[in-house]
């Protein structure tokens, strides 16, 4: 499955119909400390106000960025860099950090959207374009906070978060340790790579058979499979994940099917179309990490064909409840970014 130019095109035109929207909005993480601060999305955070909650505004903007790249000479960057342009202002980036910064904001979008916003920072820091350039300079102060945040929260966290929503600690273990291997930040990433071992390396039988979870966008199972093959070698993590995931086939028979969505147009039970779409490139990623000539390889690369297509049949613009974010998770999918490296 390749990404194309109609299809990168089809995906954009999802993100720059709502990086500029501002309602329907959902400040589902914002804290009233006074009358003051009742002020409408492009206020609070000028940057990421559209999209209709924040980090959903940062990683169609990562989508965004990550289309241009892939088709520079087209006439789809040049869109992508105008509206992109108007966001990721110095003026709005510093009005973001402020933001992050006031009473009450401490434990704000963490980790989801810190994670996606590192991400956005990788892609940016590492496209030598100079617009992705300037707009890289004006965001680091912003990174250079949630790094810093996120390095006293991984000090602080005691346990996992296994959670099939945006409160998982795995999928963003995962987001944050590419970022601190593409931009070099090794404290970061080793302090990630610690954090994972502690958490996950003893793991075993995971219960895949209780997933998913009705509102699910995410796989706790196979999220930290995914993340955990990121710190382990090829036969280390192949024993790993046999005791971890003991139910994978070893014979190439069918397995995981793709979650069937009861209702795409509300926004908690169309989380399926969400998690079809993670869980092929959590497979993916898995299948990458195996040695070769491993037995559970059909089955999973099976599974993992299974879910993109599911997944990627779901993304359109028929509801504005998935299209505000499902085309990120079809990108993320089909160009094998940064985070599918092990």
């Amino acid at each position: 499955m390749a990404l194309d130019l109609a299809a990168a095109e089809r995906f954009a035109n999802l993100a720059l119909a709502c990086i500029h929207r501002e309602y329907p909005t959902k400040l589902g993480q914002h804290v009233l400390n006074s009358d003051a601060d009742v002020r409408p999305a492009r206020e609070l955070t000028p940057a990421f106000y559209g999209c209709y909650d924040w980090h959903s505004a940062v990683h169609g903007h990562w989508m965004l960025i990550r289309l241009a790249r892939t088709f520079p000479d087209e006439a789809l960057a040049a869109r992508v860099k105008h509206a992109v342009g108007r966001n990721l202002t110095a003026e709005n980036l510093k009005r973001e950090e402020e933001y992050l910064k006031e009473k009450g904001g401490e434990s704000f979008e963490r980790p989801y959207g810190l994670a996606w916003l590192l991400q956005l920072a990788a892609e940016l820091r590492t496209w030598n374009d100079p617009d992705t350039q300037r707009w890289s300079a004006a965001l680091t102060s912003l990174v250079n906070l949630v790094e810093q945040r996120l390095q006293n929260w991984l000090r602080k966290l005691s346990h996992p978060v296994r959670s099939g929503e945006h409160s998982q600690s795995a999928f963003s273990f995962g987001l944050m340790l590419d970022y601190a291997r593409a931009c070099e930040r090794r404290q970061f990433g080793q302090l990630l790579e610690t954090k994972i071992r502690e958490f996950y390396s003893g793991d075993r039988n995971g219960p895949l058979a209780y997933e998913p979870s009705g509102e699910d966008f995410l796989s706790p199972c196979l999220a930290e499979a995914d993340t955990v093959r990121r710190v382990m070698r090829a036969t280390e993590f192949a024993e790993w994940l046999g005791q971890f995931l003991p139910q994978i086939p070893r014979d190439g028979s069918p397995w995981l099917r793709p979650a069937k969505v009861p209702d795409a147009s509300d926004p908690k039970l169309g989380h399926l179309d969400g998690l079809n779409l993670t869980r092929a490139w959590m497979l993916r990623g898995i299948l990458r990490a195996l040695p070769q000539g491993d037995r559970r390889v059909a089955s999973l690369q099976s599974a993992a064909d299974e879910h993109a297509a599911a997944g990627l049949a779901s993304v359109s613009s028929e509801h504005y409840e998935g299209a505000h974010w499902l085309g990120t998770f079809a990108v993320y999918l089909l160009t094998e970014n940064a985070s599918a490296q092990s």
